[in-house]
């Protein structure tokens, strides 16, 4: 839950245009062109899918299988998505595969919750402070935060997790989870809510 300095648009177009670049060479069988794809999504598809999920084996099992769909779907990418949202709805989808695989916890339907009205929860803010005990801190408080996110029903998790750690907004959001922008935003408020009331229980790392 840290801000990190938005790109200019002219940065943001030199990137999506050699990503373009990239996938093209990917479709046309390139070869390099994917292990090159790989190299430049793998630590956000990593992170996205362990804040997911809660632990780094599980994680790298999403990561795996979720890079084999990319490379077997890859031909059907038409562009009219942004290429980091199709990847972080593969890896979505890989996440709710296997925990139905497994059944190791109960399926909760976003449709049961309430729709509640707007509400907020403060995102961590970022301490330049290189003195030790406030890494240490921010290290326990990133701890709590995971731990937190794991206690959430597993779509909870998921919509946290694109909006605070993936700094999505609500439209890529809805574009992932193939959800009306409304019906995003009553959910996340939902999520943020719970997480919220978790976190409530630690004043000294989030008063």
């Amino acid at each position: 839950m840290i801000f990190k300095a938005s790109k200019s648009s002219e940065e943001r177009e030199h990137e999506r245009a050699s990503e373009r670049a990239l996938i093209t060479r990917c479709k046309n069988g390139e070869i390099g062109a994917f292990d090159e794809l790989y190299s430049r999504f793998e630590k956000r598809v990593f992170n996205c899918a362990y804040h997911i999920c809660g632990n780094y084996h599980d994680a790298s099992d999403i990561s795996q299988e979720a890079f084999l769909r990319v490379f077997n779907s890859i031909q059907t990418f038409r562009g009219d998505a942004n290429f980091l949202t199709w990847i972080y709805r593969i890896v979505t989808n890989v996440f709710l595969d296997e925990r139905k695989k497994s059944k190791a916890h109960r399926q909760t339907s976003l449709d049961e919750y309430i729709e509640l009205g707007e509400s907020s929860v403060a995102r961590q803010i970022e301490d330049d402070s290189p003195l030790p005990v406030d890494v240490v801190q921010a290290n326990e408080r990133a701890e709590i935060v995971q731990k937190a996110i794991n206690s959430l029903p597993e779509y909870q998790r998921i919509i946290v997790t694109l909006y605070h750690m993936e700094s999505l907004s609500y439209d890529e959001i809805a574009e992932v989870l193939q959800l009306p922008i409304g019906t995003v935003k009553s959910r996340l408020n939902r999520a943020r809510l719970a997480l919220a009331e978790i976190l409530g229980a630690k004043p000294e790392l989030f008063g």
